[in-house]
């Protein structure tokens, strides 16, 4: 499967614009890991694309990602990429074992808290993000208030990367792809997300 095939079905079962942005953010973040571990970017792009395609079929925890796995074998997505994208929700029982199941992990949250903190900057900017901002949020529990702490510590700790420099990376990751985020500020277009 090719990164645009993966595309085509986030746009199949998406609709939602914010859940597309939160894709291509985690997207941004874990391909920016995989370079730095010298990993398969476009597998790690895929997986990234992927992970939450069934939310908005599978609203509960329960089902998703579980329900969604079978719909992506079938469409040939790769075992390695299904058995990463079930081992992101801890509730599926799937351990996380390779770097690509811990960086996906590792990501997800912090790609969705990151992008609160930038919307609640003047400039609603990931620009205006920095690490000590993000660390003060972390803290304040009413703030994106859905964001699970926990993951975001625990994913850091299971990537091997201490938080302040996993949460640094992911910010800069998120910069490089800020217009199509809708996270470059409030001169920026809102249009639909677009791979």
């Amino acid at each position: 499967m090719t990164r645009e095939e993966a595309w085509k079905i986030v746009c199949e079962f998406v609709q939602s614009d914010s859940l597309r942005r939160h894709m291509l953010g985690v997207e941004s973040c874990l391909t920016a890991y995989a370079h730095k571990y010298n990993e398969d970017a476009e597998q790690w792009a895929i997986t990234a694309l992927l992970h939450d395609f069934d939310w908005e079929i599978h609203p509960n925890l329960t089902d998703h990602p579980m329900k969604g796995e079978p719909i992506l074998a079938e469409r040939g997505v790769d075992e390695g990429i299904r058995r990463a994208i079930l081992s992101h929700a801890q509730h599926s029982g799937v351990p996380r074992v390779s770097l690509l199941e811990r960086a996906l992990f590792a990501c997800d949250e912090l790609t969705g808290f990151l992008t609160a903190c930038a919307y609640i900057k003047p400039g609603k900017s990931i620009f205006e993000v920095d690490v000590p901002s993000v660390k003060r949020k972390l803290k304040d529990k009413a703030f994106a208030r859905n964001v699970n702490r926990d993951d975001i510590i625990n994913g850091a700790r299971e990537l091997g990367t201490p938080l302040d420099e996993h949460i640094g990376f992911c910010i800069e990751a998120l910069k490089t792809r800020a217009p199509e985020l809708g996270l470059a500020g409030t001169s920026a277009s809102g249009d639909r997300a677009q791979p």
